[in-house]
């Protein structure tokens, strides 16, 4: 608070002027430089897990258990294969996955991604005999219904395996929970439980 000459108002309001200018070239950069390193802008939205995604995934995994198969038929590395099917569909490296096998008696749940690896084929559960190593020609899924909520995508109904030998379909009901991977948002299986349909007595 005080006066000061005309010269001196002058002399402000050209100063404030050129420290204007710099803030305002300073948010240019700063938009430009944002823009182009792939921050988020306003009004951007993130891409969310869809129905299109959960029939992807379920393709990608049936072809999954039919490579598995002719690899090992062809005497190649199928171990890799499945370790490779493994890492890419399903969530192990992100948290836990509830994963409850159609052919597993003793051992219910693979909780890990080498019990699951296991159980494809065969390992560490002495039990297992590898399932994808029967082999497959073609697993065929049939959703019953998708539901997704909160970014998580929830799929039941039956699929079908078709022995590569005898051509003949075996029908398995399963639940699949689905959600987008922490590491780059791809669409990973948290949930899968497989089980042979219920067949009465009589």
């Amino acid at each position: 608070m005080g006066n000061y000459g005309a010269a001196e108002q002058i002399g402000h309001k050209i100063n404030r002027g050129i420290q204007l200018k710099k803030y305002h070239n300073i948010l240019i950069l700063v938009f430009v430089l944002s823009f182009g390193m792939g921050f988020p802008v306003f009004g951007e939205t993130v891409k969310k897990l869809t129905t299109g995604d959960v029939i992807a995934l379920q393709a990608q995994w049936g072809h999954g258990i039919v490579s598995i198969g002719k690899v090992y038929q062809a005497g190649g590395d199928y171990n890799t294969k499945a370790r490779e099917m493994i890492a890419k569909m399903y969530g192990y490296d992100d948290g836990p996955v509830l994963f409850k096998p159609t052919k597993a008696v003793v051992d219910q749940f693979r909780e890990t991604a080498g019990q699951a690896l296991s159980y494809f084929v065969g390992g560490s559960v002495s039990e297992d005999h590898g399932f994808a190593l029967q082999p497959w020609s073609e697993v065929r899924f049939e959703n019953h219904d998708i539901v997704i909520q909160d970014g998580v995508a929830v799929a039941m109904g039956n699929y079908y395996f078709t022995d590569a030998g005898t051509g003949k379909a075996v029908k398995v009901e399963y639940t699949l929970g689905i959600r987008q991977s922490e590491t780059d948002g791809r669409p990973v299986i948290f949930l899968h439980h497989s089980s042979l349909p219920f067949q009465p007595a009589h």
